[in-house]
């Protein structure tokens, strides 16, 4: 169902996400490894989209992400107990996953041009942009990890809906790639 790459970057997403935030709200003063969470999150957003142009079907953003007719169908057939039956992600899925993609890449974004004025926790790339460049990202940055906690529950509830109510195992095919 999944293939490898798709699995491993998505295991590896999960524990470089929960790492940034984690070192973000509770880490040290000087937040290096905060910033090297960061960039890994970055390289598997990047990859992650690479796959999705690349990869086999199942990762392929044209075999899984459909236009709003389709999203409203599937969405109202969501309600049925019945297991959806979709091979890979089902359309209101691959709209949370182009979501979570492009919500996780202006959390990178907005981390790499913010200057919390500390001279020490300065994003790399805050140089290069001006001072109202680095607030305004530096505005964005908390706002946007509040927002993946959000989606990160809420892609919880999903799992939890379909097992409970549909009867279909997300987690098992996204550790084994089989359904």
């Amino acid at each position: 169902m999944w293939d490898p790459v798709v699995r491993v970057l998505h295991w590896a997403l999960v524990l470089a996400f929960a790492t940034a935030w984690g070192l973000g709200k509770f880490g040290p003063a000087q937040m290096t490894l905060h910033f090297y969470a960061g960039y890994t999150v970055a390289a598997i957003v990047t990859l992650r989209v690479i796959w999705g142009l690349i990869g086999p079907r199942t990762a392929r953003f044209t075999s899984f992400v459909k236009g709003p007719r389709a999203i409203a169908a599937y969405a109202r057939r969501l309600p049925n107990r019945a297991p959806s039956r979709t091979w890979g992600h089902n359309p209101v899925g691959a709209l949370f996953v182009v979501g979570v993609l492009a919500v996780l890449a202006m959390q990178v974004l907005s981390g790499l041009f913010s200057d919390p004025e500390d001279y020490i926790n300065v994003g790399p790339l805050a140089q290069y942009v001006s001072y109202e460049t680095t607030q305004r990202a530096l505005a964005l940055h908390e706002p946007l990890s509040t927002l993946l906690l959000i989606m990160v529950a809420i892609h919880i509830g999903a799992i939890v809906f379909y097992k409970r109510w549909k009867g279909e195992d997300l987690v098992t095919p996204m550790i084994t790639g089989r359904r």
